[in-house]
């Protein structure tokens, strides 16, 4: 689940709070919109993020972590703290 490029990146995107996909894709340097489709449809059957549909004037996606996907950050975090050390 964790060896796709782009999805650390994105879990990192969503660590603090819920997104829209330009915004997604603006955080996500690099990541070009089809990659950044598949990603984020792989991680939601996966059930670490949430897709929430909103219709405020017009039809709007908004993404966020699961209580599963919250649970991955603290993995990221002794990721970085190993390769700001040993890198």
């Amino acid at each position: 689940m964790l060896g796709d490029f782009w999805t650390l990146a994105i879990i990192q995107a969503l660590r603090d709070g819920d997104k829209r996909f330009a915004c997604l894709q603006r955080d996500v340097t690099g990541v070009n919109p089809t990659t950044l489709t598949v990603r984020l449809k792989k991680l939601e059957s996966q059930g670490v993020i949430h897709r929430q549909e909103e219709t405020l004037d017009k039809l709007s996606v908004v993404y966020s972590l699961t209580h599963k996907g919250r649970g991955i950050l603290p993995i990221l975090t002794e990721i970085r703290l190993f390769a700001d050390k040993f890198l």
